[in-house]
């Protein structure tokens, strides 16, 4: 039971750190110091999409549910997770790229305001 919890802990904080490497400019905007740990938040996303990496909070998940005796999955955390609901016929390079660029798309936008604004003062 116990593991099972953290495996779903893990599941929790995957979905909590995808949010804030996509939406976590918005609170930049208002407390700029939260730009130190939003920035490499987002090139890590960025990364682990553009290059298809693994991010290591998929294995941990897994172990922590095999350990509990459910099954794990195969595929990354948001071909598992994510894709089935928007892309239901399986995630390749080409949407994964596609997925990296709308990460940074509104961060862009965000930081491309902050520092619009920084430069007028």
């Amino acid at each position: 039971m116990l593991l099972r919890l953290a495996a779903d802990a893990v599941l929790l904080l995957h979905l909590l750190f995808i949010a804030f490497a996509l939406l976590g400019g918005l609170p930049v905007l208002r407390w700029r110091w939260l730009a130190w740990l939003h920035l490499p938040a987002v090139l890590w996303a960025v990364a682990v999409e553009s290059l298809q990496l693994l991010c290591p909070l998929t294995p941990l998940e897994n172990a922590l549910r095999q350990g509990a005796g459910q099954a794990g999955y195969s595929t990354g955390f948001i071909q598992h997770y994510l894709l089935p609901i928007l892309y239901p016929s399986g995630l390749t390079p080409f949407i994964q790229l596609w997925l990296a660029a709308l990460l940074l798309l509104p961060n862009l936008l965000v930081y491309g305001f902050l520092l619009w604004r920084w430069r007028s003062r």
